[in-house]
């Protein structure tokens, strides 16, 4: 899905209708949020959300809608759905070209196209933490739930809500730093002591979790976690990253600024 820096402004301001899919699919209109006419609708509008900006035939639609079971008039009663969605969206946004159909959105008018420019714009600021936090938790903000809702499973939105997941927790990781970076350990402890047990392999929230603990003088819980770590990957025959041995040395040697070793690059606070 194409990344679009125009409009990222501002989580939940939307000027127009917009399409929502980071959550259950729904539209938001003037009067409010509107839900698509039925099942059918929903999962086309999910896939002409996957692939905005791409013509989607209508042989992909109709396999998508009815599998190998169509109904006899399969290409009147997709006009149909089409229609229905138009009415929602506007008629120009979803365009019939070539025996298919395309989605024309922006940041403005699409949740996860707005999301990945604040991701964009987040890791941008990481200089600046406090301006980074801001843009953080405004992209965090347009999640209502799992991506694609109730299609999340299934083809074509399986591997869609793999990959902005994964985004989701990048800036996650970043909401986290920015917090420690900003003096707020005691804050964020609790949060990550859930994410590791949520996402265990994922190292990078280890290390958070560890340099949240020696910041906030628990030491002796941070090198406990460090042990834990290490237990936890040695069952699948790996060893921690050099930056956590390396932040797990510090904490021992009591003579290094953990600070400086949970990042090598500092943030620079603003005033």
């Amino acid at each position: 899905m194409p990344d679009n820096h125009g409009d990222s402004r501002r989580s939940t301001d939307y000027d127009m209708t917009c399409i929502r899919v980071l959550g259950p699919i729904d539209v938001v209109t003037d009067d409010g949020i509107v839900e698509t006419p039925g099942r059918h609708e929903r999962m086309l509008l999910g896939a002409l959300v996957v692939s905005v900006g791409r013509a989607v035939s209508v042989d992909s639609l109709a396999q998508l809608l009815w599998g190998d079971q169509p109904p006899r008039s399969r290409d009147n009663a997709l006009q149909t759905s089409v229609s229905r969605l138009r009415a929602l969206v506007s008629h120009d946004r979803i365009t019939a070209e070539d025996h298919s159909y395309t989605l024309h959105a922006t940041g403005s008018d699409l949740d996860v196209m707005r999301f990945e420019a604040l991701v964009t714009e987040a890791t941008s600021e990481r200089g600046d933490p406090g301006t980074c936090l801001t843009v953080c938790q405004d992209a965090l903000g347009l999640w209502r739930g799992i991506p694609f809702g109730d299609f999340a499973a299934e083809d074509p939105f399986r591997l869609e809500v793999v990959r902005l997941d994964e985004l989701r927790l990048h800036v996650v990781e970043l909401e986290l730093e920015c917090e420690l970076s900003l003096g707020n350990q005691e804050l964020v402890v609790g949060r990550l002591q859930g994410l590791v047990e949520l996402y265990p392999y994922r190292e990078r929230l280890w290390r958070l979790l560890i340099g949240a603990l020696a910041l906030g003088d628990r030491r002796v819980e941070a090198l406990r976690v460090c042990q834990e770590l290490r237990t936890m990957l040695g069952g699948v025959g790996l060893e921690p990253m050099p930056d956590i041995e390396a932040l797990e040395d510090a904490i021992l040697s009591g003579q290094t600024d953990v600070r400086e070793v949970l990042d090598p690059h500092p943030i620079s606070q603003s005033t």
